[in-house]
């Protein structure tokens, strides 16, 4: 007996059979492969998500945890250091928006007015220590504003403070005073709201008085390095984590180069609120508007020709802040009619070293009209 032996044509077809069986499993192990893996990625990534939210949500919930712990160590610090610390705002306060701004007011209720706005980094009560609020108070009526964020002037997060911010808020506070026509003289960052003031239009002024200003995009030193804290979160955490006497410490080591080259006035290092410069609102403050300033005069500085009202530039030539000659100089060529007076020897804080020549330069503005 032979055994059996199939034919071609059927084994061909068993073939064919076990092809067809072997793809469908293929196929079907694949979708199901497929189909696992996207699962798998749909649930990894929701996982990753989630993880990421939370832990931004924690990252948040930790600075500002920190942020209130060191406000409050710090609060505490000042009301423990002694009752010369605690300070009474030297003004009054005018609220506009819900903000309560500082404003010192001097001098003849009726007089012409003078409105003094303040440098990064200081207050209104450095126009007082220097003695250029009293003097300017026998002749005149005096008005100095704590900008947002600086002095006892708060500084809310929900607005954008930039330099025309800052204009319109003087504009309201000037206002609300029922103060027409004033002088507006600012000190470095504050001729950048001045200025704004005065492109604005919205209110007429007498005139600028414009002291060791920064009116054109360029590179400062001070302004690179405390930029970065400018950063929402970041920034936050940074003054959070400084220990308040080391503020402090910094603060006061920021006097020397911009009084340089002359020395600290004893009745500044006596006088000046370092405590409330070196407090976390000002700080930020400080940072937010060193990292906004190229923006603010980059906005400004096509309007300065068409600028018609009296302008008087003022700066010293040895300022080690800004650079007089790409600043002030350039300003005096730009504005039709303004006047320049450039102050030998003299720093970034001319109404210290030469009060009596910005007295005679408001003096000489309040004569034109």
């Amino acid at each position: 007996m032979f055994p059996f032996d199939s034919s071609r044509q059927t084994r061909r077809r068993v073939r064919r059979s076990l092809d067809r069986t072997t793809r469908h499993m293929t196929r079907e192990l694949t979708r199901s492969l497929e189909s696992t893996a996207k699962a798998v990625t749909r649930a990894v990534t929701r996982s990753t998500e989630q993880a990421i939210r939370e832990t931004r949500k924690a990252t948040a919930r930790s600075v500002k945890r920190t942020v209130r712990h060191t406000e409050k160590v710090v609060e505490a610090a000042m009301g423990s250091t002694g009752p010369e610390i605690v300070r009474k705002p030297p003004g009054q306060f005018v609220t506009v928006d819900g903000l309560p701004v500082h404003v010192i007011l001097r001098g003849r209720g009726r007089g012409r007015p003078v409105v003094l706005v303040h440098g990064n980094g200081t207050m209104a009560e450095d126009f007082a220590i220097c003695g250029l609020i009293d003097r300017l108070a026998v002749r005149y009526r005096v008005i100095a504003i704590d900008r947002p964020g600086f002095g006892y002037t708060a500084r809310p997060r929900h607005r954008v403070w930039t330099a025309q911010a800052q204009a319109v808020l003087l504009h309201r506070v000037l206002e609300q005073l029922d103060v027409e026509r004033p002088l507006v003289v600012g000190h470095s960052w504050g001729t950048i709201v001045a200025l704004a003031l005065a492109a604005d239009g919205r209110r007429p002024l007498r005139g600028l008085v414009l002291l060791s200003g920064s009116y054109f995009p360029g590179h400062r030193a001070d302004a690179a390095l405390i930029a970065p804290l400018a950063v929402p979160g970041f920034g936050d955490a940074a003054r959070a984590l400084m220990p308040a006497k080391m503020s402090a410490s910094l603060a006061t080591q920021s006097f020397r180069p911009v009084f340089w080259p002359q020395a600290v006035p004893a009745r500044f290092k006596a006088r000046f609120p370092v405590e409330i410069a070196a407090a976390a609102t000002q700080a930020r403050a400080v940072s937010e508007d060193a990292a906004s300033m190229n923006a603010a005069v980059t906005g400004l500085q096509r309007r300065y020709p068409g600028l018609t009202l009296p302008v008087s530039i003022l700066a010293g030539d040895a300022d080690a802040i800004v650079k007089t000659s790409e600043q002030s100089v350039r300003l005096h060529t730009t504005i039709p009619g303004s006047t320049l007076r450039l102050l030998p020897g003299l720093g970034h804080m001319i109404h210290y070293g030469a009060r009596l020549k910005v007295e005679r330069a408001i003096d000489d503005l309040m004569k034109l009209r």
